[in-house]
């Protein structure tokens, strides 16, 4: 619960302090541009509202694990949502809307995982999750797109190292791997989620495991 809070302020944070131009620059998301992946956080912030505020009585399907599924395609920008999202955020216009949406929401999201009862059954796409997985599950989500926004953005702040570890840990079990100690938190999530190619060497220490990559989480 606590990492939660603080990957997800520390996300908040590096897109608070990006200056305007930086909204027009790529991000590590296929097709879309900062802005996008920053109106896609909105919308991920109003999921954790909604999610915490339905409760369920059925006994948990799923933990922080097994709430992700693994595909081997990675999106392109062109699925019918994706693209919403992208219209979405060109109406802002403004970098400053946006900025000020997220923070808005983002906050309330913040301000009701620090109130949840870790043991209390939750309901989202139907699956049932104590609200303490669920909000284990999105420290996966805020590291991994806090890496998408800064993915061209030298000067912004990096995800939290413990943010990076536990993700790290969290993609080992679902791909039930472990990778290579040499290679750091940020380039397994990197390479592991195909957000960028692995090198020849890389390559080369994964063995049989390259052949298994990209796992796309959705």
């Amino acid at each position: 619960m606590d990492l939660f809070s603080r990957t997800w302020a520390a996300l908040r944070a590096a897109v608070a302090n990006l200056p305007d131009e930086a909204f027009g620059q790529p991000s590590g998301c296929r097709g879309w541009l900062v802005r996008d992946l920053v109106c896609h956080l909105v919308i991920d912030a109003q999921d954790v509202l909604i999610t915490l505020v339905t409760p369920a009585e059925a006994e948990p399907t799923h933990d922080a694990v097994s709430y992700w599924s693994v595909g081997s395609t990675p999106p392109t920008g062109e699925d019918p949502l994706d693209a919403l999202i992208v219209r979405l955020a060109a109406a802002y216009e403004d970098p400053a809307l946006l900025k000020f949406h997220l923070d808005d929401v983002g906050s309330a999201a913040g301000r009701a995982a620090d109130l949840a009862d870790p043991g209390l059954r939750v309901s989202t796409q139907e699956m049932v999750l104590t609200a303490g997985d669920y909000l284990s599950a999105y420290v996966l989500e805020w590291t991994l797109h806090h890496l998408d926004l800064v993915a061209h953005l030298p000067a912004a702040e990096p995800p939290p190292p413990e943010g990076l570890a536990r993700t790290r840990s969290m993609l080992e079990k679902i791909a039930g791997e472990k990778f290579p100690a040499s290679f750091s938190d940020t380039d397994v999530l990197l390479v592991a989620t195909g957000r960028r190619e692995p090198t020849e060497a890389e390559k080369a220490e994964l063995g049989a495991l390259a052949a298994r990559l990209p796992f796309v989480l959705g």
